[in-house]
């Protein structure tokens, strides 16, 4: 097929690339023209594992193309994917300017019959806003087009966001006409052939389903968090109570990891948004605020007990920091907890020094730019240089098995903040470490 994917973000650059994969002629556009030249030179602007050589495969192929001009790209295109940014408004709704700015331009410049695809995620009743949007154009140049909108949200894990496309767990389509459905069978066939798994519904059902995909995992996350909190005050270890309750099957081992809270470009984002959903919609989802409160809570509680061990004066202290993104596997700083444990501790005085593999320069640039005593390393065990103390924050797998007397010989003092309950296994207070995690101590 020859589909167009509007917007090289993160969703539509996996996207048009995965679809390319499998034969499609994919044009991706972006109104960014600097951002398309360096598609052109081969140089991704996001990090995600195995992304690079896909693109450049595909590119060579002559199956993935690249253009600021949506007018071209769609004059042949069968499908049209809208996968711009969705930015979360001041009121915690999701800013649809650019989702509905696309559709006004493919209404002014379609010339033949599309499938326009929402695939950013967002608010239920987007699609009849897309429809009403393009239907407008089309009056005004007095064109009698026909076309469909279909809902097609995406759930790619940063980190893993290949593999889920290309042998995804579920596809969801909303659509309101046997074309569209078939159309978007066809596309899918090749990413569900080994099992069944295009699911069709009402284009409402399928806006709603991201939102709750996200609330639910948000959901698993706050409540294992809140559950740590509980096992600190009454004695007990939470490492053993994830185990205990991870092994009853209708409960399972995702995404009950107790940690320093959710970040990245969903769940922050998608949780609010659904709360603001019900808001205007007269309902208070008195679960998913709960589910937001206890993640804003948790993004201080490393730090917290820095501050219990140290005191509230840090002046003078150094700490060492492994992790700057949000989780493993990407570069993606958004909401991350090392934002602010990092903040939270140099407002008292301390100097931080800090090592990820791939979110440096996200922290530089952007999310810490102008913040004053951070220090960036080029190795993990830079950061240990005179610190008073270690902070685990992201478990990448270079962090998962260090060595500990290596770590002990650079530190001033032995002691380990452990973010991510990685090194709960090691028993390192026999080693002679303070160690420090979530839900125990």
């Amino acid at each position: 097929m020859k589909l167009t994917v509007i917007g090289t973000g993160y969703v539509g650059l996996v996207s048009g690339t995965c679809f390319s994969e499998m034969g499609n002629k994919v044009t991706c556009v972006d109104i960014d023209q600097e951002k398309i030249n360096k598609l052109h030179q081969g140089i991704i602007p996001i990090y995600e594992p195995g992304l690079e050589k896909m693109v450049l495969k595909n590119v060579e192929k002559k199956n993935l193309f690249f253009t600021t001009k949506l007018e071209e790209a769609i004059q042949e295109a069968e499908i049209v994917f809208i996968a711009v940014g969705t930015p979360m408004g001041e009121d915690g709704s999701a800013d649809l300017q650019y989702v509905l700015a696309v559709a006004k331009e493919i209404g002014q410049k379609m010339n033949h019959r599309l499938i326009i695809v929402d695939k950013s995620t967002v608010p239920v009743g987007t699609a009849d806003k897309v429809k009403a949007t393009i239907q407008t154009e089309l009056d005004k140049r007095k064109e009698a087009i026909e076309f469909d909108v279909v809902s097609n949200p995406e759930f790619l894990k940063e980190g893993d966001a290949i593999n889920d496309f290309m042998k995804p767990d579920r596809v969801v389509i909303g659509a309101e006409s046997d074309y569209a459905f078939e159309k978007m069978r066809q596309l899918y066939t090749p990413f569900t052939m080994s099992h069944e798994r295009f699911i069709a519904m009402d284009v409402r059902s399928a806006e709603m389903t991201k939102y709750a995909a996200n609330a639910m995992l948000a959901t698993k996350i706050s409540f294992m968090n809140e559950m740590a909190n509980i096992c600190e005050r009454v004695g007990a270890d939470v490492n053993n109570v994830r185990a205990g309750i991870g092994s009853d099957s209708r409960i399972g081992y995702s995404f009950i990891y107790p940690g320093a809270g959710y970040g990245g470009s969903c769940f922050p984002k998608d949780v609010k948004a659904l709360k603001k959903i019900a808001e205007e919609n007269g309902y208070e989802a008195q679960l998913i605020k709960s589910v937001e409160d206890v993640n804003d809570r948790q993004k201080f509680v490393i730090a917290q007990k820095i501050i219990k061990r140290f005191g509230e004066d840090l002046s003078g202290k150094i700490f060492g920091l492994w992790g700057l993104a949000f989780k493993p596997g990407t570069d993606d700083m958004r909401e991350a907890p090392a934002i602010y444990v990092i903040k939270e501790l140099i407002k008292r005085g301390a100097k931080v020094q800090a090592y990820d593999p791939k979110a440096m320069e996200e922290a530089q640039h952007f999310y810490l730019k102008g913040v004053e005593n951070v220090a960036y390393k080029n190795a993990k065990y830079e950061v240990l240089n005179d610190a008073d103390a270690l902070i685990l924050l992201t478990e990448w797998k270079e962090f998962r098995s260090p060595d500990f007397s290596e770590v002990e010989k650079q530190l001033k003092t032995p002691i380990i903040f452990d973010g991510r309950n990685q090194y709960n296994s090691y028993n390192l207070e026999e080693k002679g470490f303070e160690y420090y995690q979530i839900g125990k101590n």
